[in-house]
């Protein structure tokens, strides 16, 4: 056979990275790039119409950039009369064509297409280097080594490990400021005056590379979830740099006392909006850390902010790849409290009489983006509560957010969010009633149900749900240490309250069945 090109370096659409492993030793005499848009990568789940547009932009100006240097590009856009349609069927093409010796990829972030383009690589007779992703911190073998043996695995203590290991907010041996963690200065609301004037995000007006990609998007899937009108992510690395300095000039500062904070209609608040460009490797952590670092020690931005941050990057995001990669394929099954529910339909459409839902989920249409308490207890705990089937969680979760990409996204709404890995990574389920949505926003105050009650006409149904919740779910949730104090309030209420209260659930679930 004879070869045409050397290595064939396969360029996925999450791993838009000039450093990426993949492309250390290319060589633009003997190599090729290869990318491809194809349906099925927007169709397995119906991927919204924002997180398409951001994937297949942001592979066009790759492809341009990588271009530009005079690297040779075989790039297959969706609108290609030739398009196969699947990465496989793609691949298989490339492969007839241009006869590698090899194919050379870093690892994907996603099981389902390492294994379709491994097997392609396998019936093809070629040889499949598949390298490391040096992106991460942490290996998955470092992982595995780590979760040996472990029934369950803590986030704070990997995440200290981690911090040891790269001496990050480091002082020889102990932390800077003498802890860990600053979670307890973490939890501060808005208070009844709300958030005053905000920093304005930091959003571009889309290009004609971007425009046209958003032409094809709104026809090719037009029946697809969301909105392009309000479109503005980074595409560019340059772009990412961008977002990446405005947030920690402008929103880091405050980012840590309201992370966990929520106001009616605003969307963005002092969230950094950089996760989407780390998923797509426009950024990499360890820049992103470092500039929060640098922040702290420049004073710029205080302790507990900068730790809050850190800790989301370097403890959260490699911990639940860690759980992704040593869990699959048997996670995507999951569902520990056996929850059998159809997801409601108003998750597509935002059309609901819940105040914070309607805005969660309305923003989510609108943005492709909503913060991680709008996702962990608005959207996320409405769904547990609900008793909704994980896996309609996980594929809900997957299709409308643009910085997800499944080993980040299903771990954090599998395990964290729907408790569906039976405390692998939860210490317990996150069950609230409506009270904690009103301690942290003012959704409540606009809204008809009345956080406080369970039962009757203004109940909330988060609130009547979460009562629900727990008497199903009693004699399980019982081993559960963590548990206790919920169960002990539970067991205050009378059995004909509980009767009352397992009615009302019947009827509201009854009611989002129709």
């Amino acid at each position: 056979m004879h070869h045409e090109t050397r290595n064939l370096v396969l360029v996925l659409g999450d791993q838009l990275d000039e450093q990426s492993s993949a492309l250390t030793d290319f060589d633009p005499q003997s190599d090729r790039i290869w990318m491809a848009e194809v349906d099925a990568e927007s169709t397995h789940v119906p991927s919204s119409k924002q997180r398409t547009t951001l994937f297949l932009s942001a592979m066009r100006h790759f492809a341009e950039r990588l271009r530009d240097k005079g690297w040779p590009v075989v790039y297959r856009s969706l609108d290609d009369e030739q398009n196969a349609g699947s990465l496989a069927e793609e691949l298989a093409l490339a492969i007839r064509q241009y006869r590698p010796s090899q194919l050379v990829m870093t690892a994907p972030g996603d099981w389902r297409v390492w294994q379709q383009l491994r097997a392609t690589a396998a019936q093809h007779g070629v040889p499949f280097d598949i390298r490391d992703d040096d992106h991460f911190y942490c290996t998955v073998r470092e992982f595995k080594a780590h979760a040996e043996g472990k029934k369950q695995i803590r986030l704070e203590y990997f995440y200290r490990e981690l911090r040891r290991k790269h001496q990050i907010l480091m002082d020889g041996k102990l932390p800077i400021g003498g802890q860990w963690n600053f979670d307890a200065d973490n939890r501060g609301s808005f208070g009844k005056a709300g958030p005053g004037a905000l920093p304005a995000p930091t959003r571009f007006e889309p290009d004609a590379t971007t425009l046209a990609v958003m032409a094809l998007v709104n026809q090719r899937f037009a029946q697809h979830p969301g909105s392009l009108e309000h479109f503005g992510w980074p595409v560019t690395r340059d772009q990412a740099l961008q977002v990446l300095a405005d947030f920690v000039q402008y929103r880091l500062p405050h980012f840590g006392q309201y992370q966990d904070a929520m106001w009616e209609g605003e969307v963005w608040l002092y969230h950094s909006h950089v996760s989407s460009s780390l998923n797509l490797k426009l950024l990499r952590p360890r820049e992103v850390i470092a500039a929060a670092e640098t922040a702290y020690h420049q004073g710029l931005a205080p302790l507990p902010a900068v730790e809050g941050f850190v800790r989301q990057v370097l403890g959260w995001r490699e911990y639940v790849r860690g759980i992704y990669w040593t869990e699959m394929p048997g996670y995507l099954e999951q569902n520990a409290m056996q929850a059998q529910a159809d997801l409601p339909g108003f998750f597509w459409t935002a059309d609901t009489d819940m105040a914070c839902l309607r805005d969660a989920i309305g923003q989510t249409l609108k943005q492709g983006y909503a913060h991680h308490i709008q996702r962990l207890m608005v959207t996320g705990l409405y769904a547990l509560l609900f008793g909704v089937h994980p896996k309609q969680v996980h594929e809900w979760y997957l299709s409308v957010y643009v910085d997800a990409v499944e080993w980040v996204e299903l771990p954090n709404t599998l395990g964290m969010s729907q408790f569906a890995d039976g405390g692998l990574m939860a210490s317990k389920p996150y069950v609230a009633s409506g009270k904690y949505i009103d301690r942290m926003s003012n959704h409540c105050k606009g809204c008809r149900y009345n956080p406080a009650v369970a039962t009757g006409a203004t109940a909330c149904p988060f609130t009547t749900l979460y009562w629900d919740y727990l008497s199903q779910h009693a004699d399980t949730l019982a081993k559960n240490p963590r548990m206790l104090m919920q169960l002990k309030n539970l067991n205050r209420l009378s059995a004909s309250q509980r009767a009352d209260i397992a009615q009302q659930a019947q009827v509201h679930r009854a009611s989002m069945a129709v």
